[in-house]
C-alpha cells in the first residue's frame, strides 16, 4: 500500500500513517497535472477539494483502492464512477460537525438580532435602537434537512435553545432521539421557522432550493445553507426575501465561489446590498480544531481498512 497526498493535511494523519508503517507521499503543492502524471503508482489519494477527481483521473489510477477525503462530502469525486471500479471512498464528516454547527449558529444569532447592520451603522455614526430590534430563538422551530454528522450536531447544539427541533431525511428512518424529531417533509414546510440544509450535493440535489421548494413554505422563515452552494438558487432566495417570506438568508458556501468569477455572477450585487444576508467565506468546517480532527478521524479510517 501506498498513498498519495496531495493537500495541505494535518501532521497527525501522517504521524499515525508512519506509525502504521503505510507508505506515503505528501505532496500538498501538487497541482492536477502533476497528480495525473503519477497517480498509477499509488494504491490510496488522500485530497481535500483541489482538484476534481474525474473520470479520466480515475482511469489513469489504475491501481487505486481507495479516495479519501479530509472533509465532509465526495462531492469533487466521481463517486458512481469510482465505485464502479471498485474504489472504497472515505470521508471524514465526523472532523468537522462541530463547527459547522457552531458556525451556522452564530450566523442565525447574527441575522434574527441584525448584529452585521447593527455594526456597520454604527462604524457610519448611525445609532438606531429600534430600526434594529431583534428576534429570540426560544419557542421557534429549527428544521433541518438531512440528519447525518452534520445534522446530529447542529441537533444537539440547539438543545440549549429550548427550540422545536425537526428533521427531514430522504434516506433515514427512525432517528428520533433526544435532540430531534423525525418528520415529513410536509410538517416541515408547515411548522418551520429556521430552515437549515445539512445534506449532500449529488444529481438529486442540485438546484433544490429554487421558486417550487420555497413556494410551499407556510410562514416566513430563516434559511440556513452550510452544506453545499449547488443546493440553492440563489435569484429564488432573493424572490422570497423580497416577498417578505425569507426574513433572512445566511450562506457559508454559494453555487460559485471565489473571485473574479463571483463578482461577475448576475445575482451577487443584488445579495451583498442586503443587510438580510450573511456571508462567510466557505470556513463553517474549517477551525482551527477541525482542521486536526479531520486528519485525525481519516487516519483512523484508512487504517482501520487497509492498515
Amino acid at each position: 500500500m501506498k498513498i498519495l497526498i496531495v493537500d495541505d493535511i494535518h501532521e497527525i494523519l501522517l504521524q499515525k500513517l508512519q506509525k502504521a508503517d503505510i507508505a506515503f507521499d505528501y505532496q500538498p503543492d501538487f497541482v492536477k497535472t502533476d497528480a495525473e502524471n503519477v497517480i498509477s503508482d499509488y494504491e490510496g489519494l488522500i485530497i481535500r477539494s483541489k482538484f476534481q477527481v474525474d473520470q479520466n483521473f480515475i482511469d489513469l489510477g489504475a491501481n487505486l483502492k481507495f479516495i479519501a477525503r479530509a472533509g465532509a462530502g465526495m462531492d469533487n469525486i466521481d463517486e458512481q464512477y469510482a465505485q464502479s471500479k471498485g474504489i472504497t471512498l472515505i470521508p471524514a464528516n465526523e472532523g468537522n460537525c462541530d463547527a459547522v454547527g457552531e458556525h451556522m449558529i452564530g450566523m442565525l444569532l447574527s441575522l434574527m438580532n441584525n448584529l452585521n447592520r447593527g455594526h456597520r451603522e454604527i462604524c457610519a455614526g448611525k445609532w438606531f435602537r429600534e430600526e434594529n430590534r431583534g428576534y429570540e430563538l426560544k419557542g421557534r422551530t429549527v428544521a433541518l434537512i438531512g440528519y447525518g454528522h452534520n445534522g446530529q450536531a447542529m441537533a444537539k447544539k440547539l438543545s440549549g435553545f429550548d427550540v422545536n427541533v425537526i428533521a427531514y431525511d430522504k434516506y433515514k428512518t427512525g432517528f428520533s432521539d433526544n435532540y430531534v424529531r423525525e418528520v415529513s417533509m410536509e410538517e416541515v414546510v408547515k411548522h418551520a421557522d429556521v430552515l437549515s440544509f445539512h445534506i449532500p450535493l449529488t444529481r438529486e440535489t442540485k438546484g433544490l432550493v429554487d421558486d417550487e421548494y420555497l413556494f410551499h413554505f407556510r410562514k416566513p422563515i430563516f434559511l440556513l445553507m452550510g452544506a453545499r452552494g449547488g443546493i440553492v438558487n440563489i435569484p429564488s432566495v432573493l424572490k422570497y426575501m423580497d416577498q417578505g417570506r425569507i426574513l433572512g438568508a445566511a450562506f457559508d458556501v454559494l453555487p460559485v465561489e471565489k473571485f473574479p468569477v463571483l463578482g461577475e455572477q448576475n445575482w451577487y450585487e443584488d445579495l451583498i446590498s442586503r443587510d438580510n444576508a450573511l456571508l462567510s467565506p466557505h470556513v463553517a468546517g474549517w477551525t482551527f480544531e477541525s482542521y486536526y480532527k479531520l486528519s485525525d478521524v481519516l487516519a483512523d479510517k484508512i487504517i482501520n481498512k487497509f492498515g
